[in-house]
């Protein structure tokens, strides 16, 4: 399994400590201390599989005992009723982390299976799908990482790693112009994005020579234009906002370099998967 960054394994710390509490009353009152249990963590519906290591990593923070095999890869489409994993442990430690392994894993397969749509729609194209920062508050890292596994890409991680002056960033400034040379004179280092409402921006963008231009909320006629006005420059193309999945295999024909996509994150239904567990036979501990 590939290693976690440091902030997903707090967060998983986080949300086992916001679910365990004091600790699991149930599992605690029933279960006797030394009673051993196997499982299976089971697709239950058709989808990419993302978060197979998260979840491993939930029951191993609970009890580095458990044992847990995955089958299937990050990124695998998966089947109805197909095993992805096997577990074996401390019957209590296994009920203690299933919900928040489950509620990760569910998660992070969701935002995998939508974003698997978006890239094979407009599969045969130059256009990369892009996730936002329209992520749950505390999952980014793990939410982005689903992004990843479905096959798309990441924008910027948060404010830090990137300049993005945008609508209101520009406003205050007075001009596209007036904001470039503020950000640059900030001599930060970071790669600079602006945003474009009209064909106008989009040519004061261009004469600055900026990194990347957001078409925002353009029609499919303007993106067409603005592809045009870029030419053979460096400068890159990303369109954004009323992206559907039926509208997007269009905008990509635009000939736009990316194409962010905030639903990814903030819109993705979760994937249904659940955790079977074979308690033991009579007279087993």
């Amino acid at each position: 399994m590939n290693t976690l960054p440091l902030s997903l394994l707090q967060t998983i710390e986080q949300a086992l400590a916001e679910d365990i509490g004091a600790g699991d009353a149930t599992s605690n009152s029933i279960l006797p201390p030394g009673a051993q249990m196997t499982g299976q963590i089971i697709a239950k519906q058709t989808g990419i599989v993302a978060g197979l290591d998260v979840a491993q990593a939930v029951f191993l923070a609970v009890d580095a005992q458990v044992q847990f095999k995955p089958l299937a890869q990050e990124g695998d489409l998966v089947q109805n009723r197909q095993i992805l994993a096997t577990l074996a442990g401390s019957a209590r430690s296994l009920l203690t982390a299933e919900r928040t392994a489950l509620n990760f894993l569910g998660r992070m397969s969701g935002i995998a299976s939508l974003t698997h749509q978006f890239v094979r729609a407009v599969a045969g194209t130059n256009a990369k799908i892009l996730d936002t920062r329209k992520t749950a508050p505390g999952l980014r890292q793990a939410d982005k990482l689903a992004v990843r596994r479905g096959g798309g890409e990441n924008h910027r991680m948060g404010l830090y790693d990137m300049i993005l002056i945008k609508d209101n960033h520009i406003d205050f400034a007075g001009s596209i112009t007036e904001a470039v040379h503020r950000a640059r004179a900030a001599q930060t280092g970071l790669p600079m994005e602006v945003e474009a409402r009209t064909l106008e921006d989009v040519r004061e963008a261009l004469r600055l020579n900026v990194e990347r231009i957001l078409l925002d909320n353009m029609s499919l006629e303007m993106m067409r234009e603005a592809v045009a006005l870029r030419g053979n420059t460096s400068t890159l193309l990303e369109a954004s906002g009323n992206v559907s999945l039926e509208r997007i295999r269009a905008i990509a024909q635009t000939g736009v370099d990316f194409i962010s996509i905030g639903a990814l994150t903030h819109s993705a239904p979760v994937l249904d998967v659940s955790l079977d567990f074979t308690p033991p036979q009579k007279g087993e501990k």
